[in-house]
């Protein structure tokens, strides 16, 4: 992980403000979704990509019934269904 030299304080509300270099190099903008991960004492800030329910995968992620889940984890709810 590369420093990017900037320091802010957070507010009484927890928040952050971002630099807009920071968001123009990043291709954040505003209401995009940023997914909050934490990796031992780091806290990680990365623009939300969904990710199946089942495998993780980022990969041809759609939306069914309200859950995130990749095509091949559909193909192979398909095929259970055919056998029953």
């Amino acid at each position: 992980m590369k420093p990017a030299g900037v320091v802010r304080k957070v507010d009484q509300l927890g928040r952050i403000v971002l630099p807009k270099s920071l968001r123009k190099r990043y291709q954040m903008n505003e209401g995009d979704p940023v997914e909050i991960l934490v990796s031992g004492d780091h806290i990680i800030l990365e623009r939300f990509r969904p990710r199946c329910v089942f495998c993780s995968s980022m990969e041809q992620v759609t939306e069914f019934k309200g859950r995130q889940v990749c095509a091949e984890c559909m193909g192979e709810i398909v095929e259970m269904r055919d056998k029953e």
